[in-house]
C-alpha cells in the first residue's frame, strides 16, 4: 500500500497566500449583503455601516495582493462583480428603502440608474487598466459613490447636520439630486486622485502622511460626523477641477503619457 506524500510546506503556504485576498473580497460581499438585508428591515444605520465595512475589506484585498504579490486576473475580475454588490445594489437598496419605497411606482428608478451607473463605471475600469494616468481615477470611484451614499443616514442623525453643517441635511428631492449626481460622475471623464505615497523624505510624502492621519482619524473618531462630508468632498473636488481646467482651457497635466503600470490590480478603489 502506497502512502500518499504530503504537499511541500511551502507549497501549501503559498496557497493559503493566494487564497487570502479573495477571502477578503468575499467577506466584503458578505457585509454588502448584510447591508441590504438590514435595510429592508429598517436598521439604516448598521446597513450603512456594513457598507463602510465593505469598503474596509475592499481596501484590504488589494494591499494584501500587493504585498503577497498574488495579483490575478481572476481576483480583479471577482473584486469587480463584488463591488456592483456592495457599493451599487446595497447603497441603492439603502436609500430605497429609506427614501422612495414609498415615493411612487416608478421611484425606483432613480436606484436602477445609480446600479448601471456602477456597474459601467467598474466595466469601464476593467476594460482601461494600463490606460489611465498613474494616480488618478477616470470618473469617480464606485466605492466612494457608494460609501457616500451609505453614510449620509448616519450623518443625519448627528448633531453636526443640524447645525454648524445644516446645509448639508438632505431632503428626499435632494437626495435624488446626489444620487444622480454620484451616477453621471461615475461613468464621467472627471479625474480624481488616488490616495497619495507616504513617504518622510519629500514635502509631498509627508503631507500624503498627515492626510492619512486625518482621514484615518475622522474615520475611527468621529465617522458619523466626518465620513459623509469628506467623501461628499471629494466628489465635488473632482467637479471644480474638472471646472478650473475647463475654465483656463488649460492642458490638462495628468492626461496619459503613455499608459500606466497595465497590471490588474485588487482592491484599487474602481
Amino acid at each position: 500500500m502506497t502512502v500518499p506524500t504530503p504537499p511541500p510546506r511551502g507549497r501549501a503556504v503559498r496557497r493559503v497566500v493566494f487564497v487570502a485576498p479573495s477571502a477578503f473580497t468575499l467577506g466584503n460581499l458578505f457585509f454588502g449583503i448584510w447591508a441590504i438585508v438590514s435595510a429592508s428591515r429598517g436598521n439604516f444605520l448598521w446597513a450603512g455601516w456594513f457598507v463602510v465595512f465593505a469598503g474596509v475589506l475592499d481596501t484590504l484585498d488589494g494591499r494584501v495582493a500587493r504585498l503577497s504579490k498574488t495579483n490575478s486576473r481572476f481576483g480583479a475580475e471577482l473584486d469587480s462583480l463584488v463591488d456592483i454588490v456592495s457599493f451599487g445594489v446595497a447603497p441603492a437598496m439603502i436609500m430605497y428603502f429609506l427614501e422612495f419605497q414609498s415615493a411612487g411606482r416608478f421611484a425606483w428608478v432613480v436606484c436602477y440608474i445609480y446600479v448601471v451607473a456602477t456597474s459601467l463605471r467598474l466595466a469601464r475600469f476593467n476594460v482601461m487598466v494600463g490606460s489611465t494616468p498613474t494616480g488618478w481615477f477616470t470618473g469617480l470611484p464606485s466605492p466612494a459613490a457608494g460609501l457616500a451614499l451609505a453614510t449620509w443616514y448616519p450623518f443625519s442623525q448627528t448633531s453636526v447636520s443640524r447645525t454648524a453643517l445644516a446645509w448639508l441635511e438632505l431632503e428626499h428631492q435632494e437626495l435624488v439630486l446626489l444620487m444622480i449626481l454620484l451616477s453621471v460622475l461615475m461613468v464621467s471623464g472627471v479625474k480624481y486622485p488616488k490616495w497619495p505615497r507616504v513617504g518622510f523624505r519629500t514635502a509631498g510624502g509627508i503631507f500624503a502622511l498627515v492626510l492619512h492621519v486625518v482621514i484615518v482619524g475622522g474615520a475611527i473618531l468621529v465617522p458619523s460626523s466626518f465620513l459623509f462630508p469628506f467623501l461628499l468632498g471629494y466628489a465635488v473636488f473632482g467637479i471644480l477641477r474638472f471646472v478650473v481646467f475647463s475654465l483656463f482651457d488649460r492642458p490638462d497635466r495628468f492626461r496619459l503619457r503613455g499608459g500606466g503600470s497595465g497590471e490588474p490590480r485588487e482592491g484599487t478603489h474602481q
